[in-house]
């Protein structure tokens, strides 16, 4: 039997053989990728049998792919995917699957407070959605429509009547500080203790550290009283064993030594002690503004961001 004549590819031009290497180079496809480098090691004289031995490749493979590129060019390269079988469940029936995973099964009559996936399948069996239906093919229509297993939290609007006015005064010193005055945002962090935190981080694959769920507070606990210096970025603060308003006129205190030429504007909550009439006075005196948020709006605090990075990383 004769040894099979060697088939290389067709001459390629100067362009075609650039936009090869940019496929090669950039080509998020495998199979594209794959018969790339072969026209490409075709193109450069390599024989068939080495480029089937490089890319681990049958040679009657490398031939069909210089073949039909020297046919049909660069839409060669293009793997062209067969549609599969159809699917069993219309999209109606899609559609009915997301929205009864979004229901409470209480309010279908069932002694559940949330869907499992094999609940879910039961489920609609049950019910005649569907005559038959795998978890998996559940977990997959859920996931392709944007349906997630998520945790359940709380949130609060605010009732504040005057929220937007106030809101508003808020970000206009954001965005406008007076000048010849500082935006300073105050508020309280804590209560500090030596307690075990569960947190992250990376370990050897095995058996996971574990830490003690009790502790005792034999030393109590304390408190720090921050500041965040908008115009600098920096944090000045002070722990004290309680939070009252004496320790909160203190702290202002020594913020105006610290800022003893310029207008104060303190953005801070509603704390009771923020309100105290020692505080308001001593305020007013020295040229200190108290802008208070509206209710149930910490977010509005810049330093709540910082309290945050400085919880997690603790």
């Amino acid at each position: 039997m004769g040894r099979r004549p060697e088939v290389f590819v067709r001459v390629l031009s100067m362009a075609e053989g650039q936009r090869l290497q940019k496929i090669t180079r950039a080509a998020k496809n495998p199979v594209k990728l794959r018969r790339a480098i072969v026209v490409l090691m075709s193109g450069q004289g390599q024989p068939v049998p080495d480029i089937a031995y490089l890319l681990k490749a049958t040679e009657d493979y490398v031939r069909d792919v210089i073949h039909a590129f020297n046919e049909r060019g660069f839409d060669a390269l293009d793997p062209k995917w067969r549609g599969g079988t159809p699917n069993k469940i219309n999209e109606r029936t899609r559609d009915w699957i997301c929205v009864i995973a979004r229901c409470d099964p209480r309010f279908l009559g069932q002694p559940l407070s949330t869907w499992s996936l094999s609940k879910l399948r039961d489920y609609l069996i049950a019910t005649g959605q569907v005559d038959t239906i795998s978890i998996e093919t559940v977990r997959r229509i859920l996931h392709e429509r944007g349906v997630t297993w998520q945790t359940s939290k709380t949130w609060k609007a605010s009732n504040d009547p005057d929220f937007t006015a106030k809101m508003r005064r808020v970000l206009d010193l954001y965005d406008h500080p007076p000048a010849g005055g500082r935006v300073i945002c105050v508020d309280e962090f804590g209560p500090l203790n030596l307690q075990p935190r569960p947190g992250k981080a990376w370990k050897r694959q095995g058996k996971p550290v574990r830490l003690r769920a009790t502790y005792h507070r034999d030393h109590g606990v304390r408190h720090m009283i921050a500041s965040l210096d908008l115009a600098t970025g920096r944090i000045h603060y002070r722990i004290r064993d309680r939070k009252r308003s004496s320790e909160f006129l203190d702290f202002l205190k020594s913020l105006r030594r610290r800022w003893p030429g310029q207008t104060l504007h303190l953005i801070l909550d509603n704390f009771s002690p923020h309100k105290h009439p020692t505080v308001r006075a001593w305020c007013q005196a020295n040229n200190v503004e108290l802008v208070f948020l509206p209710t149930y709006s910490s977010w509005l605090n810049w330093i709540e961001a910082e309290f945050a990075a400085l919880r997690y990383r603790s």
